[in-house]
């Protein structure tokens, strides 16, 4: 489904106050989510270019009827040979650019071509529609809470499967399936962790088979219409042991004490303190990563809530992740994850509805 025009239309004249202020006359764009931001564009291989004027989608072949269907604010450029020359060309077009600005996300070998077809030295940026994209408009917000919605009803639908036997990778592929039926994908390899590999925090899904009264931690999310969802679950297959209840309902209150704290205003070492401070008055080991994140059309997004984040800010409208964990290697592994809007008022979390129970029958 092709992006409004007049959001995509009020994402550009957003992102040319940023450029006028800068004094940059023309944007190469060149992150995949960025290019979808600004034009709509759901292909690969692909830069935008943005100037005072007009929008520009570069791309090929293969692309262009489907950006004349996705891009209805952008001009349309297609190209027979490299980006660089495709860029170099539209610039040897447009008098008024006197200089290149490319976004940092740019690949050293694009970056030098560029520099060896064009007249003017380019330069690089970062963050600028980064920072644009973190406070998300309603339409936004309605599709990231859309993708919440589907990765819960595919968990509900999957859980059934958790039975001894069942490996990590099948249960894996399961979740994922669910997603698919319900016309999404996944937002990133879904994790499954069986009893100790859950310490690992970014574990992938092997052939480890359950066994009874085994833990179980999944991290998984839905994208759907360009917007990701980002949840993480624990369960355990039977009885918890004491120990695991004991873990697990400290993640639960540090988790909860992070959310507390949301709101517009609020320094991201606050929230990210919060968490953390709730786990080690209970004399447990403190996770290493940090404790949520942006998302949107990209799974990992400004802001970034951790120790050593600087005196920024949370602002209404960005969505957030809150994602406390405790890992004890060779033992067990839990964490927790919700996505959270920050309101005008604190917060508002996206994907409470997803089961959060420990204990799942036998």
């Amino acid at each position: 489904m092709p992006m409004n025009r007049r959001i995509i239309s009020q994402r550009i004249a957003a992102v040319r106050r940023e450029l006028k202020r800068r004094k940059i006359g023309c944007l190469i764009v060149t992150s995949p989510a960025n290019v979808t931001y600004m034009t709509g564009f759901l292909g690969a291989d692909s830069c935008a270019a943005l100037t005072p004027a007009r929008t520009y989608l570069l791309t090929d072949s293969r692309y262009t009827e489907q950006a004349q269907k996705e891009c209805p604010t952008s001009t349309i450029i297609r190209r027979t040979g490299s980006m660089a020359q495709a860029v170099a060309g539209l610039v040897a077009r447009l008098k008024a650019v006197r200089t290149v600005t490319a976004e940092e996300s740019v690949s050293l070998a694009d970056f030098e071509a560029l520099k060896r077809q064009l007249k003017s030295q380019p330069k690089s940026v970062g963050g600028i529609i980064e920072a644009i994209r973190g406070v998300k408009g309603r339409d936004e917000i309605t599709a990231i809470e859309a993708s919440g919605r589907i990765a819960i009803k595919a968990l509900d639908r999957t859980i059934s499967q958790i039975k001894v036997g069942i490996t990590e990778i099948e249960l894996a592929g399961l979740l994922d399936f669910q997603l698919r039926k319900a016309s999404a994908t996944n937002s990133f390899n879904t994790i499954v962790a069986f009893g100790p590999n859950a310490s690992r925090p970014h574990h992938q899904p092997g052939r480890r088979k359950l066994k009874k009264k085994d833990t179980v931690l999944i991290d998984f999310g839905a994208r759907y219409r360009s917007y990701c969802s980002d949840i993480t679950r624990c369960f355990v297959l039977g009885e918890p042991t004491a120990f695991y209840r004991k873990v697990f309902n400290v993640v639960e209150r540090a988790q909860a004490a992070a959310i507390k704290a949301i709101g517009p205003g609020v320094k991201l070492t606050t929230v990210d303190s919060a968490a953390r401070d709730v786990i080690r008055a209970a004399d447990l080991p403190v996770y290493g990563h940090g404790t949520g994140h942006g998302l949107g059309l990209e799974i990992h997004e400004l802001p970034f809530l951790k120790a050593d984040s600087k005196a920024e800010k949370l602002k209404s409208g960005q969505v957030i992740t809150i994602e406390p964990g405790i890992y004890i290697p060779g033992r067990l592994g839990v964490r927790i994850e919700d996505d959270v809007l920050v309101t005008e008022t604190g917060s508002r979390v996206l994907t409470r509805r997803c089961p959060h129970s420990p204990a799942l029958r036998a």
